[in-house]
């Protein structure tokens, strides 16, 4: 499966579809929680690099 280039914004949306809530946000990382997952940490930046996409899609949930 091909990566698209997102940004941390569009990244967020998607999380926050599917049950996270921003927590916090320190400088450009925003923290996201979620009731029974791990918490999320995504760079709240133009373009995220396709490694950082493939890191947070592969988490254990």
């Amino acid at each position: 499966m091909k990566l698209t280039v997102l940004s941390g914004k569009v990244v967020i949306n998607a999380l926050s579809k599917i049950g996270y809530c921003v927590r916090d946000q320190k400088g450009c990382h925003v923290h996201l929680r979620h009731p029974y997952r791990k918490l999320l940490t995504v760079p709240d930046h133009r373009e995220i690099a396709k490694g950082t996409l493939r890191k947070k899609a592969l988490l254990p949930f």
